[in-house]
């Protein structure tokens, strides 16, 4: 099965020894997106709904660049750095993903560079 690796500069560049995605075959597998904007590389929202706009934006991105749409997202993982934002964050997730896809939401103690939310999925597209 074919593997093809994801980059995309219409979201932010991986800070680290990671890919953006990792395409295999028709799933794609993205890493999690901080509401980080690519344009400037600063974080973009003061609050959860801020952010997680952002966080859906770079999402799509790397979706798009692997051929995919959010109607394409199977299962997501959801990081929330204080579970009082859980309403307001699915407020704006569900905006997105409208097929409403399997998903994990936790809590975390802390996110990379103390965002308040990071969200990774695995799409299939055929």
């Amino acid at each position: 099965m074919m593997k093809r690796k994801i980059a995309t500069d219409k979201a932010p560049a991986a800070i680290g020894p990671y890919s953006q995605g990792i395409l295999v075959g028709n799933t794609l597998y993205a890493s999690g997106q901080i509401p980080i904007d690519p344009a400037t590389g600063e974080i973009k929202g003061e609050d959860i709904i801020g952010q997680a706009e952002q966080v859906m934006k770079n999402v799509g991105a790397i979706l798009a660049e692997a051929g995919c749409s959010y109607e394409d997202v199977v299962k997501t993982t959801c990081f929330l750095a204080d579970m009082g934002d859980f309403s307001a964050f699915n407020g704006v997730y569900e905006k997105y993903f409208t097929q409403k896809p399997a998903r994990s939401c936790v809590a975390v103690k802390q996110l990379p560079k103390n965002v308040l939310c990071e969200v990774e999925v695995i799409a299939y597209h055929e």
